[in-house]
């Protein structure tokens, strides 16, 4: 099979892509602007792409493409429903960075609310080693054992996510954004209740029309003045510029975020303008991006299109 990768730089170094050279010839780019498509997907049977958008036009283009892997599992880039009138397959990959976001998820509460980087920058400046006593008391934080963790979006890696604030000692709730889950082991609550009451929001939820604009300034302004909002699920879903103000009001203790609606970030992002940077964590989508995860990643795209080669007999 002649198969092309349009953007590997967004998988990193993964050391089993061998896998994919394995199913047929792989050309492989590390990343493909919108005009490069076409002339890089000539004569391909299949396309690889996690950001590279997949239009009508380009599929008109592409007689021989017959199936389209996404290595993520968003399908936003694909227009699919064009994909079934041509015939062409579409797969993605799913389930494969749970644990990675779970993890990361957590790593971004602790380092907001143990405040680990101000302690070490005062021991590292030498004021630790001149002092009277065996301990510092600067920027106090709270233990996680008996607080309410609110989750946003309740699917696999919002279970994970729940286990792990259970073994933390906290109570763990959750708001549908379908609307359709009915989890027996939490209680479900609708969203401003969940806001009002939680010690600690996390969103993990998909970006549809239903979630975009989800959290905004009238929402956060339900929250604690001690509660801190995560969001490691998708941009857009909270709403920048609100949460911007809300931090600048202290309307809420903090924030971790993980994804923007637009990536790479806008150098005017107004989150880069939050006035304390400490009640402030942002990092580059970085939070499924484990080796595991990679790895886990490349392995199933290559399962997708050995399943295709079966179905197929090629």
């Amino acid at each position: 099979m002649e198969i092309v990768f349009l953007d590997k730089k967004t998988i990193g170094n993964v050391g089993n892509f061998n896998l994919l050279h394995k199913l047929g010839k792989v050309d492989v780019y590390e990343t493909t602007k919108p005009e490069e498509v076409i002339t890089r997907s000539a004569g391909k049977d299949v396309i690889i792409t996690n950001k590279v958008k997949i239009t009508r036009e380009i599929m008109d283009a592409l007689p021989q493409l017959r199936l389209i892997c996404i290595a993520a599992t968003g399908l936003n880039n694909i227009d699919l429903e064009y994909a079934k009138v041509k015939g062409i397959e579409v797969k993605n990959v799913v389930a494969y960075s749970t644990d990675s976001v779970a993890q990361s998820t957590f790593t971004m509460l602790l380092y907001l609310v143990n405040r680990p980087a101000y302690y070490d920058a005062y021991v590292k400046s030498g004021v630790y080693a001149q002092s009277t006593i065996f301990t510092h008391h600067g920027p106090s934080f709270w233990e996680l054992a008996g607080k309410r963790f609110g989750i946003i979006g309740l699917g696999n890696i919002g279970r994970r996510v729940a286990r792990i604030a259970e073994g933390f000692g906290m109570e763990v709730v959750f708001y549908s954004t379908t609307g359709r889950n009915n989890n027996i082991n939490y209680k479900r609550f609708d969203l401003n209740t969940l806001l009002k009451t939680s010690d600690v929001a996390s969103v993990h939820a998909p970006l549809t029309e239903s979630t975009r604009n989800l959290i905004t300034y009238d929402k956060i302004k339900l929250m604690r003045p001690c509660a801190i909002i995560l969001n490691t699920g998708r941009g857009g879903i909270i709403n920048e510029s609100d949460l911007a103000k809300a931090l600048n009001e202290n309307l809420i203790a903090a924030a971790g975020i993980d994804v923007l609606t637009k990536e790479p970030i806008d150098p005017q992002n107004p989150l880069l303008k939050v006035y304390d940077k400490d009640k402030i964590l942002i990092t580059p989508h970085i939070a499924w991006a484990s080796i595991e995860s990679r790895a886990r990643l490349v392995e199933k795209i290559a399962k997708n299109i050995e399943a295709f080669k079966r179905e197929k007999g090629v």
